[in-house]
C-alpha cells in the first residue's frame, strides 16, 4: 500500500463494528482499527485485522499521529465516555468525516459538539449500508 494513501479508521467495539470490519475486508478497502487494550487488540487480530493502532484513550498527551494518513473514521459506540475520547482523538488526526454509530438517542448533540460529522442511530448489527459511502 502506498504510504500516502489514506486509510479508513474503525473503532469496532461491538457486533455491528465487527460486521463492518468484515464488510471492509470483503470489499478490499484499506483500513486500520483502533484498540485501547490487549483484549481488544486480540479480538481484532482474530477478525483478521492487519493494521491496529493502539491508543491510550485516557492520556491525551500520549495521542500520537499514526504513521499513515487517516481518512474517514467510523466509531461504533460502546460507552459515552470512550466515544467522546475517540472523537476528540480522531478529530486531531483527520479533517475527513467522522461517523459515530450508536444505539442510544441521548448523545447526538454531545458527539456533534466534539467533532462527529454524522451520528447514526441503529438498532441493527447490519451496517452494510455504511459501505456505500466508501465504494459508491
Amino acid at each position: 500500500m502506498d504510504k500516502q494513501q489514506e486509510v479508513i479508521l474503525v473503532s469496532a467495539l461491538n457486533k455491528a463494528g465487527e460486521a463492518f470490519i468484515r464488510q471492509l475486508m470483503i470489499h478490499g478497502l484499506h483500513f486500520a482499527a483502533m484498540a485501547n487494550n490487549k483484549r481488544e487488540k486480540g479480538r481484532l487480530e482474530e477478525l483478521g485485522v492487519r493494521k491496529i493502532i493502539m491508543v491510550d484513550s485516557t492520556e491525551e498527551n500520549r495521542w500520537i499521529l499514526p504513521e499513515y494518513p487517516i481518512g474517514k473514521v467510523f466509531l461504533f459506540e460502546k460507552s459515552l465516555n470512550l466515544s467522546c475520547r475517540y472523537i476528540r482523538l480522531c478529530r486531531k488526526w483527520t479533517s475527513k468525516p467522522i461517523y459515530l454509530i450508536t444505539r442510544s438517542g441521548n448523545s447526538r448533540l454531545i458527539y456533534k459538539a466534539l467533532g462527529a460529522s454524522y451520528v447514526i442511530h441503529t438498532n441493527s448489527d447490519d451496517v452494510s449500508f455504511l459501505i456505500q459511502s466508501l465504494v459508491g
